[in-house]
């Protein structure tokens, strides 16, 4: 991990792709050094090498770079930049309505998925318990295209079992995406009405823990057919930021 590489605060992430590395830019983040094939210097990656100034540039052919890197890269480029400091969450709150809560979401590409959801579909922000996997790894990066740097996000900073709470104190109702007996369906008219409403999702496979889930105002499910009885987290997340995303613009 790179978290604390480069320096104990911050560290340092590994953007890839020049469509990531221009987002990345776009939000202020500052490249230390980059990585390509000589072909991609004049080609796909010419912009974002022009705009990351006088920083290292190591190049070679793909062979080479893939032997360096241990894997073949997908679109061309790699970026080392430096980590910032996350928000606390009031900040990102104080003039949220809408924002996707993930609890213990670990799997790299399901984490990309939902943030490209949340930054598409009207979320405002993404709140991620401390045992997430972390947005900036290099996958989760480019499976979301980038739009970890477009979407707001920072982690919840107290004990797991008190978040829910915590989110209330800071004007929200709660929503547990789980299946139970007294879920609500998706489209539910008090849901959909809340002026601030957190989307919370659980981990792959388990869901969320049981003092979540009675912790909620909402227990929310998507109804399913042809005897499924749930979908994937990451996708999900594309229903429920639909229907609850849309809810709030007027």
């Amino acid at each position: 991990m790179l978290r604390h590489y480069y320096e104990p605060e911050h560290g340092i992430f590994i953007a890839e792709s020049p469509k990531v590395i221009e987002r990345a830019l776009n939000a202020g983040y500052e490249p230390l050094s980059m990585m390509m094939s000589r072909k991609d210097i004049r080609g796909e990656a010419k912009d974002v090498v022009s705009r990351c100034g006088d920083i290292p540039l190591y190049t070679g052919d793909d062979e080479k770079i893939t032997e360096i890197t241990g894997f073949k890269l997908i679109r061309g480029a790699l970026c080392a930049m430096r980590r910032r400091e996350p928000p606390a969450v009031q900040e990102l709150c104080r003039d949220a309505h809408r924002v996707a809560v993930l609890e213990n979401v670990v799997n790299p590409t399901n984490l990309g998925v939902i943030f490209r959801s949340a930054a598409a579909l009207n979320m405002d922000a993404v709140l991620l318990t401390e045992n997430c996997t972390d947005p900036l790894y290099r996958r989760s990066l480019r499976v979301s295209m980038g739009t970890v740097f477009q979407v707001p996000w920072t982690y919840i900073n107290c004990d797991i079992a008190e978040y829910p709470q915590f989110l209330k104190s800071l004007g929200f109702s709660t929503a547990a995406m789980a299946l139970r007996d007294d879920s609500v369906d998706i489209d539910d008219k008090a849901l959909n009405s809340e002026e601030k409403l957190a989307v919370i999702m659980g981990t792959e496979g388990e869901g969320l823990l049981d003092s979540t889930i009675e912790a909620c105002d909402y227990t929310v499910k998507i109804p399913m057919s042809n005897g499924v009885d749930s979908l994937n987290v990451a996708a999900a997340s594309s229903v429920a930021f639909w229907q609850l995303g849309r809810s709030r613009i007027k």
